[in-house]
């Protein structure tokens, strides 16, 4: 009986099919003043996402004017026209909500969490510091915020073990005047330089309805949806015309080998190379690339490094996918009496099979299936679909792109893996970077192996 039972289990598992479509039903419409509106039922929890970005980020700035994106992360929480100065969270908050923003090269965003009946409480705060922003903004708001964005860069990066790592490699994989040479945070003398008019344009120009989009999930009526996000928004004024952004090109025709002293206890190597743009060809290979070389403790570098040779206490890999340019970086942490040289032999050894030869077929399906399980467990999230159906329509075009990103991974052959690891793994275009205790430079990562 029992052997039945499992037979049948086994039966239904195998009738079940392996390439079920996902499903993220969306309605889209624009407002007059240019605002893009994607919405999404889903009434598994009484709960709303609602998720504006604005196109713009930190490749928007200049040099000599970098940190006024995620300034303006801040200085958005900061009170507008009809919302004093800390209502907009006291309000979420006793509506039974919460919200954040985030910032990159690419975007801002913000966005709340709500009961499905405090709607129109998001769509107001939201709409109010779009539209009315500029009314309770002043110098002294400015000065206040630009503090506090001075003592992040402080806590995250200049006094933070290793917090100028990801800083220098953008300096040094990118030309001084290509908008992702210069971090999201900026820089402190430009912040310092920045005029209240300086803000005031940045913010002008594009934190305006015609270069944002805004994603409603949740547990939502559409047509009352629909009718709220008008009522809220009709009255915020189109802004100028914003020109699309040119790609610059990127390209390193050499090895950069560079070294930070800092106040730490073991030496970390970084590796880094210039890669393609999210979802164009060689993306997707690059993210399972990465899972090959260490996506955990069956991957190869982890097994080598970590677990059979013991010389380093930790290692990642990841493909930074962004809209003009990529990067891949691997990141290798040393165990104490060893060196950054041994580490850098071992990776150099493992790309340099992969160029030799593909990862076996168990390797990849690995990879995939992990990323797929990764993939599907944030659809579970209310939140994490709306911030997907925005990223998508921004990247795309296409707000339910969920079916044709997944099959870019699963149509990945290995030969396609050793063919990334052979054009953009490049020895002779790519940056090494070693941080070391103060005092130690000799533990750096030398040219010599």
């Amino acid at each position: 009986m029992r052997k039945t039972f499992i037979l049948l289990v086994l039966l239904c598992a195998a009738a079940i099919p392996q390439d079920v479509r996902i499903a993220v039903p969306y309605t889209y419409f624009v407002l007059p003043n240019g605002l893009r509106v994607i919405l999404h039922e889903d009434h598994s929890t009484p709960t709303v996402s609602v998720n504006m970005w604005y196109h713009a980020g930190s490749s928007r700035e200049k040099p000599g004017r970098t940190g006024f994106a995620h300034l303006f992360e801040h200085i958005l929480f900061e009170g507008s026209g009809h919302v004093a100065e800390g209502d907009f969270d006291n309000f979420l908050e006793a509506a039974g909500g919460n919200n954040n923003g985030s910032t990159n090269p690419d975007r801002t965003n913000y966005y709340e969490t709500i009961p499905s009946n405090a709607l129109d409480l998001a769509l107001f705060l939201e709409s109010d510091r779009m539209g009315y922003l500029l009314e309770a903004m002043s110098p002294g708001k400015v000065d206040g915020q630009r503090d506090v964005v001075k003592n992040e860069r402080r806590q995250r990066y200049e006094n933070s073990p290793y917090g100028l790592a990801f800083p220098t490699l953008g300096e040094n994989l990118y030309a001084a005047d290509h908008p992702y040479h210069w971090p999201t945070i900026g820089y402190m003398e430009d912040l310092s330089a920045a005029s209240y008019e300086d803000v005031g344009d940045f913010f002008k120009k594009y934190y305006a309805p015609n270069n944002a989009s805004l994603v409603i999930a949740g547990d939502i009526d559409l047509a009352q949806t629909r009718a709220a996000v008008e009522k809220w928004f009709a009255d915020v004024k189109r802004g100028a015309a914003v020109s699309p952004q040119a790609t610059p090109s990127a390209y390193l025709a050499e090895e950069k080998r560079l070294v930070l002293e800092d106040r730490v206890q073991l030496p970390r190597l970084y590796m880094a190379w210039l890669t393609p743009p999210s979802f164009t060809p060689g993306d997707a290979e690059l993210d399972l690339l990465a899972n090959v070389l260490a996506g955990g403790r069956n991957s190869r570098l982890y097994k080598r490094l970590v677990y059979d040779l013991q010389i380093a206490q930790d290692v990642s890999a990841f493909q930074n996918s962004n809209r003009l340019s990529s990067s891949f970086i691997i990141i290798a942490t040393a165990r104490s009496g060893h060196s950054l040289n041994e580490i850098e032999k071992v990776i150099q050894e493992e790309i340099t099979k992969l160029k030799n030869e593909p990862p076996t077929d168990r390797e990849l399906q690995r990879a995939v299936n992990q990323y797929e399980a990764i993939f599907l467990r944030r659809l579970e999230s209310v939140d994490a679909k709306a911030d997907q159906l925005n990223n998508y329509f921004m990247l795309t075009g296409n707000p339910d792109y969920f079916n044709e990103d997944l099959a870019r991974y699963k149509a990945v052959a290995t030969k396609d893996l050793r063919a990334v690891t052979l054009t953009f793994l490049r020895d002779d275009g790519r940056v090494i970077l070693s941080i070391v205790p103060q005092g130690k430079k000799e533990m750096a990562a030398t040219k010599a192996l």
